[in-house]
């Protein structure tokens, strides 16, 4: 057997741009590629594979010696929680961060545009050939509202820019305030939270799902949010006590609310969000888009010029707070 280095592409060819794979061996010739998501494959080859891009089962991390870097294909890396012996490893783990931002930040502003003009009663009229009109309150305005958004990363900062170019105040919530973010208006710290609620016309969450910010909305900070106010949540489903909202909803407080992530998915058939008019249910597919694979992978080459040069990689997780 070869003792060649290997870099493993997790990926099927077919759904990555053309000539990916030639182009990984040109920017590493030193290396041997693995183009493979077969489990057995993986394991015949797991003492070679120093690098690994998308598909590496979690399980086989442990017992991967020579593993240096891990590039995956997603944003959140809550995964760690199911494998918490992974965060004390050596190796570095790169996310995908960035590659969501287009797509799911025009999900979230189509879920604020539908949610204002009462689009899913009059979807719902429709279905049943009703004449549906929805006068105020159930019909708003966007402009001049204000909108907190929890979670400023790549996708809350395209979000943000959204809001500002529709005449929304915006502002946003990050562990350090100190970092500016296009079209945010003004940053505070997570510690201000229950300070901007009572203040805050729509709640957009993009927080990922840690020991932190689990039930980072619960029963006191619906109490404290601004009487009548939208919720809008693509981060985590766990980052919002669900029977917490549904209260919310159920008493007014909460007027309407634009869901694509749940603390269980797929969302139970008995969930009583099902039956709400006020509420707008997508099947967490906010981050879908026909360019997924390829930001992915621009991405990882970019990841593997910096590598081979000894440089600092892009998108590095902090393995112990799992973003």
């Amino acid at each position: 057997m070869s003792d060649e280095r290997i870099i493993h592409l997790g990926i099927n060819p077919e759904g990555y741009p053309a000539g990916a794979v030639e182009a990984v061996q040109s920017r590493a010739p030193d290396y041997e590629l693995l183009v493979s998501t077969d489990r057995s494959e993986i394991e015949r080859h797991l003492e070679r594979i120093e690098i690994s891009l998308a598909h590496l089962p979690h399980d086989l991390f442990a017992s991967a010696p020579s593993l240096r870097w891990f590039q995956q294909a997603g944003a959140g890396a809550d995964w760690l929680d199911r494998y918490p012996a992974v965060r004390e490893l050596p190796f570095v783990l790169t996310s995908a961060s960035g590659v969501h931002a287009i797509p799911i930040s025009e999900h979230m502003f189509g879920f604020l545009l539908a949610l204002a003009r009462a689009f899913p009663k009059a979807i719902r009229g429709q279905s049943r050939g009703v004449w549906t009109r929805s006068d105020d309150p159930d019909v708003f305005e966007i402009a001049g509202k204000r909108v907190l958004v929890l979670g400023v990363g790549a996708i809350g900062e395209r979000f943000a820019r959204l809001c500002a170019a529709n005449e929304m105040e915006v502002v946003g919530l990050r562990r350090n305030p100190e970092v500016p973010a296009a079209g945010v208006g003004r940053m505070v710290g997570m510690d201000k939270l229950h300070e901007e609620l009572p203040h805050t016309d729509i709640v957009a969450n993009t927080l990922p799902l840690t020991s932190e910010t689990r039930h980072f909305l619960g029963r006191k900070e619906f109490a404290l949010l601004k009487e009548g106010a939208i919720v809008v949540n693509i981060g985590r489903g766990a980052t919002i006590d669900e029977k917490a909202l549904v209260d919310a909803l159920r008493s007014g407080k909460v007027r309407a609310a634009g869901l694509d992530v749940f603390e269980a998915e797929p969302l139970p058939e008995d969930s009583p969000l099902w039956e709400m008019e006020q509420v707008l249910i997508t099947a967490h597919y906010s981050g879908s888009t026909p360019a997924y694979n390829d930001r992915v992978f621009d991405i990882f080459l970019d990841n593997l010029d910096r590598y081979v040069r000894g440089e600092p990689l892009r998108n590095v997780v902090d393995k112990t707070v799992g973003y």
